[in-house]
């Protein structure tokens, strides 16, 4: 999302490319091979400037596994802000992403959030087609909740392989959800309960975006809670030999459904203050996890 340049219309230049391929660079050095895209960062030049570097770098693509992700149209002159995923739409915005990254070929396409218009049966068909035609290995969803990504997969005739979700220890209503049932705090929950154990039992892997929480915990900090887990983190990550960043990754992808945390900058310092948790093992225990739980939450559990 990082890369590009400014988030305003206009063309990128020679040192928006150098700093998206010191970001690949770091990402690499650190055992990050996945990268995550969307036709929307940017205004694509997100995806444009990754392009560039793919083309000027011999071999860069055959190591690595490219995702990008449609379906959220920004307003423009002529039509709101919205969600599009009518099958035409789908495709073109395929393509697209295609030519801006120069390959011909996406790893895994997810659908970046639901639309309530969109026809299931329109989707499958056009995601089935991208297959056919070789554009597209595999496919996925972002911020969707198990019963939709189960009416899509009973349409689809290729596993669905990943759901992206907002999940850190600052959004935490994905942990919580399952644990303030019969509270009153459960009204104030929205995650969709179940999804997690869904995507888990169907081999469906979770990602999450925002893992970082924004630096709230790592040069951030705003509130008192805030505060008393940054603290918590560094001396975890002292006794532990590694960064804040590495523990607060581990907190994520310590939970027994698999969670691959999205790194969500293109600064290379702070790629590689993420290395731990790309090369080791989660390194915190139960009580670790829930004393960083309970930090962050600033009040007990129910």
């Amino acid at each position: 999302m990082g890369l590009g340049g400014s988030w305003e219309p206009g063309a990128y230049g020679p040192a928006d490319i150098d700093a998206a391929e010191a970001a690949i660079d770091a990402a690499l050095d650190s055992g990050i091979t996945a990268f995550d895209h969307a036709d929307i960062y940017r205004g694509g030049k997100s995806e444009a400037v990754f392009g560039e570097v793919l083309a000027r770098t011999p071999g860069l693509r055959e190591r690595i596994t490219l995702q990008t992700k449609c379906g959220i149209r920004p307003a423009g002159q002529d039509r709101p802000g919205m969600y599009d995923l009518r099958g035409p739409s789908i495709v073109r915005r395929v393509e697209e992403s295609l030519t801006r990254l120069r390959t011909d070929v996406v790893d895994v396409l997810l659908l970046h959030r639901p639309d309530p218009l969109a026809d299931p049966d329109e989707i499958a068909s056009a995601l089935m087609s991208l297959h056919r035609q070789g554009l597209v290995r595999q496919f996925g969803v972002s911020n969707m909740g198990a019963a939709q990504i189960a009416s899509l997969q009973d349409r689809l005739d290729v596993p669905l392989v990943a759901n992206q979700l907002e999940m850190s220890l600052h959004s935490r209503d994905w942990v919580e959800a399952g644990v303030l049932l019969n509270t009153p705090d459960s009204t104030r929950n929205g995650f969709p309960v179940g999804t997690l154990e869904h995507c888990r039992d169907h081999g469906i892997r979770l990602q999450a975006w925002g893992a970082m929480a924004q630096g709230r915990f790592t040069g951030r900090q705003q509130t008192d809670a805030e505060r008393a887990t940054a603290d918590l983190l560094a001396e975890l990550a002292r006794r532990k030999g590694t960064t804040p960043e590495s523990v607060l990754l581990w907190w994520v992808s310590r939970h027994p459904a698999g969670i691959a945390p999205v790194i969500g900058t293109a600064r290379p310092e702070r790629i590689r203050a993420c290395r731990d948790a790309a090369l080791r093992e989660p390194d915190l225990t139960h009580e670790e996890w829930y004393e960083l739980w309970v930090t962050a939450r600033g009040v007990p559990l129910p």
